[in-house]
């Protein structure tokens, strides 16, 4: 009797001695975790992933440059955006930091999912948004002014600058027009270390343009329904943005 409660006993504990795996970084929860919390529709749920992201963030993402208010508003609309369905490759999330100098690496391409910082690169803004800080920005067609808010990415193609994404603006009278006026990703020889160190970086049609040697990259990475988002501290987008509301 003794000896087959010990064989049960050791039945049910080599399982368990056998089957751990070590948490992943940041204790971000695995695949299958990860999957449900994005698609909880409780209070619960939304707030371990902010919790994880915000760990993110301080372990991170603050060394890289990246401002806490984009940070945090980023957040709220990838909330927001998971919310409604509008994203497919949740795993990604590009945020655009133009509080930031474009002579910075102003450029954040974020494993939301491994808690993980897979890009940080020089991106350009438009070129009536201003010279070296991006100040001025627009939804007209034919403005030359980049365009703030949240963008979904769509498919690639092949354009004069090579490999580009096409992304569609998802922020009425902000963003919306911006496949009408051909804003896209893509690389591009004026955006790089080199103009940077020598103090002044190319600008774009209102493109976020990137250096040639990462675009490839990002671009197979976040394309087919990634979150892509465009910060600067400007009022009026910060205070009439739906998808700024609290998620």
């Amino acid at each position: 009797m003794i000896k087959k409660m010990i064989r049960m006993a050791l039945c049910l504990a080599l399982p368990l001695m056998f089957s751990f795996t070590p948490a992943p970084a940041l204790h971000i929860k695995p695949a299958a975790a990860y999957k449900k919390i994005i698609a909880s529709k409780t209070s619960a749920g939304k707030s371990s992933l902010k919790e994880r992201l915000f760990s993110f963030y301080n372990a991170s993402l603050k060394r890289a440059g990246l401002s806490k208010d984009a940070f945090k508003y980023a957040v709220t609309g990838y909330m927001n955006l998971l919310s409604k369905g509008m994203v497919n490759n949740s795993r990604y999330l590009t945020i655009i930091d133009f509080s930031q100098s474009s002579l910075k690496k102003r450029f954040y391409l974020l494993d939301v999912q491994a808690a993980k910082l897979l890009i940080n690169t020089y991106v350009a803004h438009g070129r009536k948004s201003g010279s070296i800080m991006a100040n001025n920005f627009s939804n007209r067609p034919e403005s030359s002014e980049s365009s703030l808010g949240f963008y979904i990415t769509k498919h690639t193609y092949y354009g004069n600058h090579g490999l580009s994404l096409r992304i569609g603006g998802v922020e009425k009278g902000f963003n919306t027009n911006a496949e009408e006026r051909a804003i896209v990703v893509h690389g591009s020889h004026y955006v790089n270390g080199s103009m940077a160190r020598a103090g002044f970086m190319g600008r774009s049609l209102g493109c976020p343009a990137l250096p040639s040697a990462v675009s490839g990259q990002v671009i197979q990475k976040i394309k087919n329904g990634s979150a892509l988002f465009i910060f600067h501290p400007t009022k009026s987008y910060l205070q009439n943005s739906k998808l700024l509301a609290k998620a």
